[in-house]
Order: C-alpha cells, then sequence, then structure tokens
C-alpha cells in the first residue's frame, strides 16, 4: 500500500515539476520577446536621433517609459533611470563629429518674396542655401586637444592653394610647442576648392600635407568669401565637441604676423589679474555700417542688412576665451548667417550681451593704411604689436627671423 502511495505521489511531483517547468519557460519567452521590443524601440529612438534631434527622443523616450510601465512595474524604476540617463547624453554635445551626409536643397519658397527678386544676383546662393550650416568633415584631428594641458590653441584661416602661407605660419608664428607645461597647438581651416580649378588634383596635395603635418580640418564646401561665415560656425561646433577645455584660443588669417611672446604675455596678465570668462579682444571697428559701395569686397544690399553694425573685431586676428567660444557656439546657432564672417562674430556676440575690447597692440589693417610707408615694415614696431596684417610668406620668414635676433635693439617697447 505504501508502496502504491509512493508511486502516485511521485508520479504527481514529476507532473507538477513538469508544468512549473513549461510555466517557467513561457513566462521567459515573454520576457525575452518585451526586452527584445524595447531594443528595438531603443533602436529607433537612436536612428531617429539623428535626422530630429534632442526633442525627438525626448518624445520616443516617454512612450518607451509609458509602454514599460504598462507591461512590467517591477522594472519601472530602472528603465527610467535608463532614460533619464539618455535624456542628459542627448543634452551633451555629441562625442564625435555627427554630420556624414549633407543634403543642402535651396529655399524655394524665398524665391517668391519680393526682397529676392531685387536682391544682388552675387547674394541668391547665399540666400537660398543659407539655411545649410553644418557640413561633413573630409579630414578631421580630434586627436589635437587630448595630448596634455592646451592652454593655447591657434586657428588659422587658409584655402587649399595658399600652401605657401600655411608653410610660412608653421615655420614661424603657428609652430607648436609647449612652455612650463602648457602646450600651444595649431589648426588650419580649409574647405573644398572651387570646381572650375583642379579640384581633384589639389585636394590629394592637401590630404598628403596633413599627412605630413596632421594640423589641417576641411570641411565638404565650397572655399568662397561668403562661406568664411561656415567656416566659423563649423569650427565653432567642431571646438565644442574635441577642444571645449582649451583656455585661449587665437584665430587669424594665413597672412598676417603675430608675435607669440607678447600674445602669450597678455594671456598671463589677463588670467593673473581678470575673469577671463568674457575675454574677446581685437581690433574693435565700432559705430560701422554696411557698404552699399557695388564695386567693394564687403558689399551688402539692404535687403540683407539694413541698420548700423555691432562693434567687431578684424577678422585678421583676435583672441578670446575657451569659454566665450563655448557660447557663441551656442548663439551662432539661433542666427542667421551672414555673408562676412567678421560682422556674424560681432553679431553673435551682441546677442550674448557681451562688447569686443580694442586693443592697440592688434594691427588688423597694418600699422598703416599706406603699405608704402616704412614704418609698415620696421622691425622695432613688429617687436611692440601683437597681431599685424598682412604680409607675404617672404616677408613674414624675413620679419620673424630679424626679431629672433638677440641684438636687435629698439628704443621703445609698446607695453601689452
Amino acid at each position: 500500500m505504501d508502496n502504491i502511495f509512493r508511486r502516485k505521489m511521485s508520479g504527481l511531483l514529476k507532473t507538477l515539476l513538469s508544468v512549473s517547468l513549461v510555466l517557467v519557460c513561457l513566462l521567459m519567452i515573454q520576457r525575452f520577446n518585451r526586452m527584445d521590443k524595447d531594443d528595438e524601440v531603443v533602436t529607433t529612438m537612436r536612428h531617429t536621433s539623428w535626422l530630429c534631434g534632442s526633442e525627438c527622443v525626448l518624445s520616443k523616450e516617454k512612450q518607451f517609459t509609458k509602454s514599460l510601465r504598462a507591461n512590467d512595474s517591477s522594472a519601472m524604476f530602472r528603465e527610467e533611470s535608463d532614460a533619464q540617463q539618455r535624456v542628459n547624453v542627448s543634452n551633451a554635445p555629441p562625442a564625435t563629429w555627427d554630420v556624414r551626409v549633407m543634403n543642402c536643397s535651396e529655399d524655394t519658397a524665398v524665391k517668391t518674396q519680393d526682397w529676392f527678386q531685387s536682391l544682388d544676383s552675387r547674394f541668391h546662393q547665399f540666400v537660398l542655401h543659407r539655411q545649410c550650416r553644418y557640413f561633413p568633415m573630409l579630414i578631421n584631428h580630434p586627436e589635437k586637444c587630448r595630448d596634455g594641458d592646451v592652454r593655447l590653441l591657434i586657428v588659422v584661416k587658409s584655402v587649399i592653394e595658399q600652401h605657401d602661407r600655411r608653410e610660412a605660419v608653421r615655420k614661424t608664428w603657428g609652430r607648436e610647442h609647449t612652455l612650463v607645461g602648457k602646450n600651444t597647438k595649431t589648426l588650419f581651416l580649409l574647405a573644398k576648392p572651387s570646381n572650375d580649378k583642379d579640384a581633384k588634383n589639389l585636394q590629394k596635395l592637401i590630404e598628403y600635407e596633413d599627412r605630413i603635418y596632421g594640423d589641417i580640418l576641411q570641411w565638404d564646401f565650397m572655399d568662397t568669401f561668403f562661406n568664411l561665415t561656415l567656416k566659423e560656425v563649423n569650427f565653432l561646433k567642431w571646438f565644442d565637441i574635441y577642444c571645449s577645455n582649451v583656455e585661449f584660443i587665437f584665430k587669424g588669417d594665413d597672412d598676417v604676423f603675430v608675435n607669440t611672446n607678447n600674445l602669450l604675455e597678455l594671456i598671463d596678465f589677463r588670467a593673473g589679474e581678470k575673469d577671463v570668462s568674457n575675454l574677446f579682444i581685437g581690433d574693435t571697428i565700432s559705430k560701422a555700417s554696411p557698404i552699399r559701395n557695388r564695386q567693394s569686397k564687403y558689399y551688402i544690399p539692404k535687403e540683407l542688412y539694413n541698420k548700423p553694425y555691432p562693434p567687431y573685431v578684424g577678422g585678421g586676428g583676435f583672441l578670446m576665451s575657451g569659454q566665450v567660444a563655448r557660447r557663441l557656439f551656442g548663439a551662432s546657432n539661433n542666427l542667421e548667417l551672414f555673408p562676412i564672417d567678421d560682422v556674424f562674430l560681432g553679431v553673435c556676440l551682441e546677442k550674448l550681451q557681451l562688447s569686443p575690447e580694442k586693443h592697440s597692440g592688434f594691427k588688423t589693417f597694418g600699422i598703416t593704411r599706406r603699405r608704402s610707408i616704412r614704418m609698415n615694415s620696421e622691425p622695432c614696431f613688429f617687436k611692440g604689436l601683437i597681431v599685424v596684417h598682412k604680409l607675404s610668406p617672404e616677408e613674414l620668414l624675413n620679419m620673424w627671423t630679424v626679431l629672433q635676433n638677440e641684438e636687435l635693439v629698439c628704443a621703445r617697447r609698446v607695453l601689452v
């Protein structure tokens, strides 16, 4: 009797165990299916965020969290925490340059407006594509600011054909160096050559040049005068991603002379005396108005800008703190692009309620306006200044060599 009872109990236990295992398997399969769906949602959110930004991510995350609440209340806290982490990441700068493809079509709605139809034709392409702001990178150096403590980043606007100017800058004021544990790094900003030039061979040459020096950033848009503003905003975005911890930025043209000793002295003086969070120094131009002379390179029609310019600095060379550069990036995102890059930065500063500081050591129009005056080639004037525009590569190399001569004696030195 006992044996029969034991056999029945054993059979019953086996049946219960089998049923339990089946139920557990069904629950696990259901759980895995739900996790797969959750992963699909996350993947969809990531792909969609590339198209529509952080607002799209936030919307998708709300749906994602709501779905989790309905399906699994025990996992709610963990998933909400994950969603919050993703929100924080979406608000932060991207870890890499996130513009891979550029589909920049014309803003056809503008064509029907009366002001556009009366606009000078040379500005048509600029206005029709003004909404196109960030472009893919052809050459990038994300590692530029990783190597130690970068105090000064020298950023030089150039074009592919001006190889001789870049060489002169590298041998003189753009030479990278380390002083008392602080690094000075140099970058040249370039775009693509115009279509009417030997673009393919020029591109190969610039790629070869970059393999030698590793100091070129290049974007996928045409290198034209009106596109200098694109260089400005693309660099600000690049800086915000890769070099946001840099203390100071000197930004200038490839045909200027920079006395780096005086520049570093100015940085040390300002850093030791004042808060540099609003530092923006150069050859400030105030109370200027748009030039209406159609023959001028800087001609601006009234349809584009019909009021006095805010204070701005000559783009030949200026100094700003890294903090200001990051704030300029934020301000530039909310402003229409303007065809003159110097003025555009002035408009950005105005939006930030900042005024550029004028400094007598920055001479972006030359020591005197008349190039023939001997003062423009006198070494002792250069010795006391910070930036002088403009010099040919030969003039720059010669002036640099003269100023390195310790036997050069000048009666008076301009204080910075």
